[in-house]
């Protein structure tokens, strides 16, 4: 299999540290490509009508896009394990959670970097930052019991959204007021899979 990728996506980042975790990194070979929303790479068009990332390429059957998709696809290829049924409701609900925050936190970052400075509208790109915001603020509240659970898709998910904030929105010092998800981070951040797709 492969995986049309790019080194810098948040939702990349969540495949490949699924497939570290699930034991399947010699199973699909990382292909790299460079796209952007002005100008679509042909392989990622190909895998994927919409040119997004990542898009996972099977031997036998149609390619698969959208990292949950993905996840899940592969999770079902290495036994289950990262969505478990008695609490599979609770993991997709903060995947999607972890997911919205990486989709407001691109949507900023192209906003700056693909839009002239007199056409970017600061208003669009504070209310995605409020989007982030209101997000962490509920992870605080009322998951981080969950987040001490065993590891799960959410788990990868939430340390690749944090991931991204530093990479893109460093600034914006989302760790401040809140110390839980900061000490949560600080320690998944180390492991492995997180440090193998850790962006340059």
């Amino acid at each position: 299999m492969q995986l049309v990728a790019s080194p810098l996506s948040p939702f990349v980042r969540k495949v490949r540290v699924l497939l570290i975790e699930a034991g399947l990194t010699d199973q699909v070979e990382v292909v790299n490509v460079t796209t952007t929303p002005l100008e679509t790479d042909a392989q990622a068009a190909a895998a994927n009508p919409l040119g997004k990332i990542p898009a996972l390429i099977r031997e036998d059957g149609a390619a698969l896009h959208d990292s949950r998709v993905i996840s899940r696809y592969l999770d079902t290829q290495a036994g289950g394990g990262f969505y478990p049924p008695a609490r599979l409701w609770e993991v997709l609900t903060l995947e999607a959670t972890a997911e919205g925050m990486m989709d407001a936190a691109v949507l900023m970052a192209y906003e700056t970097r693909f839009r002239p400075e007199d056409k970017q509208h600061a208003p669009w790109i504070e209310a995605q930052w409020a989007k982030i915001a209101r997000a962490l603020d509920v992870i605080e509240a009322r998951w981080m019991s969950h987040l001490a659970g065993p590891l799960d898709m959410s788990h990868v998910a939430a340390g690749c959204a944090l991931g991204y904030l530093d990479l893109r929105h460093d600034a914006r010092g989302w760790r401040k007021g809140r110390p839980a998800i900061e000490a949560w981070y600080a320690e998944f951040s180390q492991r492995d899979s997180m440090a193998r797709t850790a962006p340059d």
